[in-house]
């Protein structure tokens, strides 16, 4: 008897990898049919881990943080290029850098794929396309600084951009939530914070966004504390353009001082708002007109200011 013949099997599929963020999380399994108090819990233990994930970055964190003063002290900018949720992170940072520290608008710049359409709603495709991510960062030079932000590490629009940074010679970095992204052999240094698998798969928004918020507000503060925007840990480049921050101002110079209230606003007064000038007249005695030569002679940096003005007189502050 002939052997009936065997029914044509279909051909094994193979998923392409997935990046730990896009892979089922064992811990989170149940999260659509618990309470609300636990499904909460479970979030939130997921975003414990977070800080320790970005912790193993700082040591080269630390690097790049040194490279970006160096290259600001000599005329360059730092450019962050990003989609979707990283990017949306990239632009949040640059804006606040410019009030907090009152920064330059020029000195971070961020860059989102699909342009300012994209940041309210989503432009379909824009990350995909590498040359959309060149063009974006055409205007780099071997001055600047290129920060590529992509939690899976394989952004086509953020491989544009890094691959451009690489042609000109700008310092060129990567943040990313995957420990093998692709993109950081276009890096001349990678940041990635092994955030592991979301609560909820595929919504890098989570864990991975919170990671790239924690490391970029640590590489611009502390870009910005080693460019003398701070003293101690008090923002001393704030700018009063509103009736809480020139409250603040006037929180900020009693607490350094320890001058009253009502001298602090005049000092501030009398020195046009500027809580820098306000700070070397009241600590060292200077006229408005001396406190920003001296500050001009610092590279605007208060605590050199000070330095150099008790060298001067022979006192020590």
């Amino acid at each position: 008897m002939q052997a009936e013949p065997q029914a044509e099997q279909p051909e094994a599929t193979s998923r392409p990898p997935l990046p730990r963020t896009e892979m089922r999380n064992e811990r989170t399994t149940e999260i659509d049919t618990v309470g609300t108090l636990e499904l909460l819990q479970l979030l939130n233990a997921e975003d414990g881990l977070v800080a320790g994930a970005v912790a193993a970055t700082l040591p080269v964190l630390a690097t790049v943080v040194d490279a970006t003063v160096a290259r600001l002290r000599a005329g360059g900018h730092v450019h962050y290029f990003g989609a979707g949720s990283s990017g949306r992170i990239g632009l949040l940072d640059a804006a606040e850098v410019v009030p907090t520290f009152g920064a330059d608008p020029s000195m971070f710049v961020a860059h989102h794929a699909g342009g300012e359409a994209a940041v309210a709603q989503a432009v379909e495709g824009a990350e995909d396309r590498q040359s959309l991510g060149e063009t974006a960062a055409a205007g780099l030079t071997s001055a600047d600084v290129a920060i590529g932000l992509s939690a899976s590490g394989r952004t086509p629009y953020v491989a544009g951009a890094l691959r451009r940074a690489h042609a000109v010679g700008a310092l060129s970095v990567l943040v990313s939530s995957n420990l093998a992204a692709p993109l950081a052999g276009l890096a001349d240094y990678s940041l990635l914070a092994d955030t592991g698998p979301e609560a909820i798969a595929g919504s890098t928004r989570l864990k991975a966004g919170t990671a790239e918020k924690m490391i970029l507000n640590s590489l611009s503060t502390a870009v910005m504390i080693k460019l003398g925007r701070t003293y101690s840990n008090l923002m001393i480049w704030l700018s009063g353009t509103n009736e809480k921050l020139r409250l603040r101002q006037v929180i900020i110079l009693m607490e350094i001082s320890g001058a009253s209230e009502a001298v602090c606003r005049i000092e501030l007064d009398r020195c046009g708002g500027d809580l820098r000038l306000a700070l070397l007249c009241l600590l060292a005695g200077l006229t408005p007109e001396s406190a920003a030569s001296a500050l001009a002679a610092a590279d605007g940096n208060v605590r050199l200011a000070l330095a150099a003005v008790a060298a001067a007189d022979g006192v020590e502050r």
